[in-house]
Parts: C-alpha cells; structure tokens; sequence
C-alpha cells in the first residue's frame, strides 16, 4: 500500500498505514509522528561511538556494584537460614538463639518486638529509631528485616545442550519475596526473555504459585534453537512477577545472565539477589544485527535411495517476527526446489494460529536423482497468514551447492550420508535471492 506524504522539504511527515497504527496503539506511542528526516538529521541524532562507550561504561560500573550488593544479600540469607537452623533455646523460658536460661536467677532478658520471643541481652539488638520507649529485636529478626528490604533471591540452573541446540532453564524456588498483595503475601511466577530480540517471540513462563513469599517451582523451561552465536552475545533476562486477577500483574525482581557464562553440556547454579527492572535498550548499541533476526526454523533432509528422492522435513520454527496486531502470526512453510520448470516442486505445511513457535512435524517428497541434487537449491519460506489479504512474508533460507556456512554444510551432509536424517537449525533471513515473495 502507497504511504501519503504530506508537507515540504525537512518538515515532511508521512500517514501511517493500518499496521502501523495497531502498532502504535499497542506501544501507546499515538497517532501520528513525523516519520521522515534525512540522512544528515539521522546522523545528527545518532550517538557517536565515545557517548556509546561512556554508556556502556557506567552500566558496567553500575553492574559491578549491584553484583557486590548481591553477594552480601547472599550471604545475609545464607547467614540467616544458618542462624534459624542453631537456634537452641523456646523464646520464653530460654533464650531463642543461645538456649541460656532466662529469669530472676538467670541472665537478664529482652523482648523481640517482631518475633514475641525472649532472647539475652547478647543475642538481642537494639535498633536506632526515633521513638523514646527501647524496642529490641533478636538477631534472626534484625537480620530478616535487612533481608525482606530487598525484592527477594531466586534459586535456578542453567544448561546449554550444545548438540541439540537447546538451553534448559530449571527455576527451583525464590525466597524472602517482596510482598505485593494485601494479605502480606504475593502470587508469583517466573518468566523468561532472550536480550535483544522481540519479548513475545520468546517469552516463557512458569506456573503460578499461589499465597506464598517463598515459591518453589522446580520447573524446567527451554529454548530451542540456540546457537554458539547466541550464546556469546545474547543475555537471558528472568523476571519474578506477580499475578493479578483483576488488574495488570506487576513487577518482582529480575536477574540477568549473559551466555557467554555458560560452558556447554555443563549445568551451572545461580543463587541471584533480585534487582529492579533494567533498560533493555543499552543492550542493542553495539548490536544492530538483532533488528534482523526474523526467527529459526529446524529443517531435516535425507536422500532415501529406496524411494529415488528427497524428503524434507519441517519440525518446528522459534521465535518467529509477529506479524499481527495482537503481537503473534498464523504461521506456515512453503518449500522449492529449484529450477523448477515446470512449476510443481512447491509444497506447503499447515497453518498454526496464533503462535511464534510452531510445530510442524510435517515431510515432504521429491523424486529426484541423486546425481541431480547437486544441481538444486532447496528454498525455504515462512509466512503468516492472513484472511482477505495478502499473507505477509515473515523469511526464509536456501540451501544447496550455492549457499554459505550452515546452509552449506547441511547439503553436503546429506548429499554424503544417504538415508540418514540430518536436521539442523537455520535462521531465516529478511530476503531469500531468486524467490518472489508472492503468495
């Protein structure tokens, strides 16, 4: 569709079109924005490289406080579950932590104003406050308080199965969460992002627990799909939240955790302090080759010599673009090999609805020579489908003799293993040469 361009020279603006006015209306961003500037007045706006490293620079040094700060909460827990499990006396007749008799004709006693219970002078501490009257607390009390200010710790593992391009996220339990309802308590759940990249195309959660400050889930989540690229460049962002009936569900903690930690096909355990919400915008200054990514999808080929031909599988796709207004497609795959003269080599898989990690599971034949597979290239595309207009080209990816790196490498792979299934995860580009985008 024609974009209508209204005004002249440097004040030109253009009307944005049905989609773009969905988008909008969902990032709340309104209804009309001066969308064109030139080449100069973009450079203009642009951060020069110093300002980049000078950003980046103070989020590091911020980093690196908040991981001292997490340490000491850590062991503020640690310290506190140990202080709980030793504690040796009843709180009444015996001091709560030490167990020394308390009264009259034993050692001088305190009053816990939290607790209720009687502690030694020893074991008691006197916090600073402006009332005049002395309030005390028990040690497990004083350090709970310094504890309970925080939004709480999560307890989860991570594993990068490296040869089946998956990342497990194992979400144990949390503790000492902030409380967000009225009861004192909080319904909480644990979702997961990949940084950068679009949060609904992989968004994963884990069920809500209910009435509880100190969840236990012990709930695996995984990525399919993962690269080694992904692993030295992106960031998994795990935030605890809150789940309301009535209302929006609000915001915990969170944690973040680059990949580049992780070792592959070795579990690593994180004990994390859960901090405020973090701008996710810092993490795409020096990476503008996430703006492009379109998604993943899993592919398989073998040459059966039984049958004389190809069968091309179609398993799955992973973080697909949302192509929508609601924020998700109608995926489906379309497959060719080419040249194909006359023009029967298409085959197409089922749609799903409303998804961006579909599974297909779906084969397709072609008789074909051996002998002529060298002379093929198998194109792939993904689209979204739409009812009463044209279905919108979400990507694809092509390989035989004349592609690059995986791609590449998956032909030759099945050209020599015969009647062995190869799969492998390829990522969809924005254009695929020679293929009309036509549906």
């Amino acid at each position: 569709m024609t974009e209508a361009m209204f005004g002249t020279g440097n004040d030109q603006w253009v009307c944005p079109n049905d989609r773009q006015l969905a988008l909008r209306a969902k990032l709340q961003t309104g209804w009309s924005v001066h969308t064109f500037c030139t080449d100069r007045q973009r450079k203009s706006q642009m951060l020069e490289q110093q300002e980049m490293e000078n950003i980046v620079s103070v989020i590091r040094r911020a980093e690196g406080l908040e991981q001292i700060e997490q340490l000491r909460i850590g062991r503020l827990v640690e310290r506190l579950d140990n202080m709980r499990k030793s504690a040796m006396g009843n709180g009444r007749s015996q001091c709560l932590l030490c167990g020394e008799v308390l009264g009259l004709l034993g050692t001088p006693s305190v009053f816990c104003q939290d607790c209720c219970k009687k502690v030694c002078t020893k074991c008691g501490i006197e916090p600073q406050c402006s009332q005049k009257r002395t309030q005390w607390l028990c040690k497990i009390c004083s350090e709970h308080r310094e504890v309970t200010s925080t939004l709480g710790t999560l307890d989860f593992s991570l594993l990068y199965d490296q040869e089946n391009n998956a990342l497990h996220c194992t979400i144990n339990k949390a503790k000492g969460l902030k409380p967000m309802d009225h009861n004192g308590l909080s319904d909480p759940y644990v979702k997961l992002h990949l940084l950068p990249g679009a949060s609904k195309a992989n968004k994963l959660r884990t069920k809500t627990l209910r009435n509880t400050l100190n969840p236990i889930w012990s709930e695996t989540l995984t990525y399919y799909g993962i690269t080694d690229e992904d692993m030295v460049r992106k960031t998994l962002r795990i935030s605890v939240c809150d789940e309301d009936k009535f209302r929006h569900n609000e915001f915990i903690g969170e944690t973040r955790i680059p990949l580049k930690k992780l070792k592959p096909n070795q579990t690593k355990n994180f004990y994390n302090c859960l901090e405020k919400q973090l701008p996710v915008s810092y993490l795409q200054f020096t990476d503008d080759k996430s703006l492009e990514e379109r998604g993943r999808i899993m592919i398989s080929l073998k040459y059966s010599s039984q049958k004389s031909g190809l069968v091309v599988g179609i398993v799955r796709c992973a973080h697909l673009a949302a192509m929508d207004a609601n924020g998700f497609s109608d995926p489906y795959v379309k497959t060719y090999l080419k040249p194909d003269e006359n023009k029967k080599s298409k085959h197409k898989t089922a749609v799903k609805k409303k998804t961006l990690n579909p599974e297909f599971n779906e084969e397709f034949f072609y008789e074909i020579k051996y002998a002529d597979l060298s002379k093929k290239t198998l194109e792939v595309t993904v689209w979204d489908y739409d009812i009463g207009k044209s279905n919108d080209f979400i990507g694809g990816v092509s390989l035989g003799i004349s592609a690059n790196g995986e791609r590449l490498k998956h032909w030759f792979d099945c050209l020599k293993n015969k009647d062995k299934k190869i799969e492998r995860w390829h990522t969809l580009t924005n254009e695929l040469p020679g293929t009309t985008f036509n549906d």
